[in-house]
């Protein structure tokens, strides 16, 4: 019994997780969008993401046979189930003691620094982050601390709102009086 409460938790912490971390990554692309456009002309190629959805296309011999449209969808696709993915990995690891922001932002650093310079050069969907400008980096760096931010302060929310305690999205409550 208490191993299935257990099990219980932890699957509502890493859904939580991945609901805050796939609405974490909108104000993050659309951060990206906006900083990508400051950068000087010779630094705005593509951004990662839409980088790995055309290195894959590649792979697997789509890229010819998918039009912008999709190729736009696709990496948006791509883009918000990665953020949903590491949300869950979030919503699962313990934290430290301190503000859910912090603690945020310090997870969404790790997530750039394995991401960026572990697995994607590692895969070889990208170079290293040590192989792109820095303006590039300061962005993606960023970015990822905004996430992070966004997703601590989601998943302490809605863990909150969700706990047996609440009244908001929890265990039904007593009305207030008005």
């Amino acid at each position: 019994m208490v191993k299935q409460r257990t099990l219980e938790i932890k699957a509502a912490h890493a859904l939580v997780g991945a609901i805050a971390g796939m609405a974490a990554t909108g104000p993050m692309t659309v951060a990206m969008i906006l900083l990508h456009r400051r950068l000087p002309r010779q630094e705005r190629y593509p951004l990662p993401p839409r980088e790995i959805t055309e290195k894959l296309a590649e792979a697997t011999g789509t890229r010819d046979h998918v039009h912008e449209p999709l190729t736009t969808a696709v990496t948006l696709a791509a883009h918000f189930g990665y953020g949903a993915a590491t949300g869950a990995v979030f919503g699962l690891v313990p934290k430290p003691a301190g503000p859910s922001t912090l603690q945020g932002a310090g997870f969404g650093l790790l997530v750039w620094v394995a991401s960026y310079l572990g697995m994607l050069p590692a895969t070889g969907l990208l170079p290293s982050a040590t192989e792109h400008p820095a303006r590039r980096n300061v962005l993606m760096i960023a970015t990822h601390l905004l996430w992070g931010a966004a997703l601590g302060w989601l998943v302490q929310l809605l863990l909150r709102e969700t706990s047996p305690q609440s009244t908001a999205l929890g265990a039904p409550g007593k009305p207030t009086p008005r």
